[in-house]
């Protein structure tokens, strides 16, 4: 083979192996916003209530973890969401409901983290607990119907889902939560959060305008104080199950937007 047939041979391989590689990696590199998304669960809760979310996002091209919290402790709760953030490649978007909301702004400080989604939320400042976030208003209608055992393990009442809880769902949905619902360590309720990731990191709300559990007036303070890009639905306590379509909707522009 001559020299000239030895370089056109080697320029063939090159563009065989070489340039479809350097095509995809500039693809890669000029790809928008994050495409994982880490979903934290609340009380009395598993990761199945982002059931009807999922779907929506993953038909949006997103990668989506929902964590299984213990609700042990917090620390175990801010243990698992950082697994499940080490499993993904690249940024990634932490969304967080009700006390997962305590959950998120402690793991959100992880690198990888690139913001926040509170979904009808405990939000805390520094060094605040559950305890501390929802002392500064009156009581929630829903926390009446919180039952401790023996244990040091909390449940809600059958009434305070059917009532306050998730009053927007159909019967039959509400009654699966009962049955399933997950007891949360009262000891969780006093944990601090030392310094909350949405100081440094972007940050969106939904207010759920008929939430018994965190009420509008708390989550529109909280909102104010991190000053997140907020929506209000007309929803109980989980709008991710009764206005799965507009819980996604934030999800995927928030996801767009980083």
């Amino acid at each position: 083979m001559t020299v000239i047939k030895k370089i056109v041979a080697a320029t063939a391989l090159t563009a065989a192996f070489s340039v479809p590689g350097a095509a995809s990696a500039q693809s890669a590199n000029t790809l928008k916003g994050v495409k994982n998304i880490v979903m934290v669960h609340g009380a009395f809760a598993d990761g199945s209530s982002w059931s009807k979310v999922i779907p929506r996002l993953q038909a949006g091209g997103l990668n989506v973890i929902a964590v299984q919290n213990p609700l042990i402790s917090l620390e175990e709760d801010v243990a698992a969401a950082k697994r499940a953030i080490a499993l993904l490649e690249g940024p990634v978007l932490l969304v967080g409901h009700s006390y997962g909301g305590i959950v998120i702004s402690e793991a959100g400080n992880d690198p990888k983290v690139a913001g926040l989604v509170y979904v009808c939320a405990l939000i805390p400042n520094e060094g605040q607990s559950v305890q501390d976030v929802v002392s500064a208003f009156p009581p929630a209608p829903g926390s009446a119907e919180f039952r401790q055992d023996a244990s040091g393990f909390l449940r809600l009442s059958e009434k305070g889902i059917h009532l306050h809880f998730a009053q927007d769902l159909p019967a039959a949905e509400r009654n699966v939560m009962v049955s399933t619902q997950t007891p949360w360590a009262a000891q969780a309720t006093i944990t601090k959060v030392a310094s909350p990731a949405w100081k440094t990191k972007p940050s969106w709300c939904i207010i759920g305008t008929e939430d018994h559990m965190v009420p509008p007036q708390l989550a529109r303070a909280e909102a104010k104080m991190i000053k997140a890009k907020t929506i209000e639905l007309p929803s109980s306590h989980v709008p991710m199950i009764s206005r799965p379509d507009k819980v996604a909707e934030v999800i995927l522009k928030a996801a767009k937007e980083l």
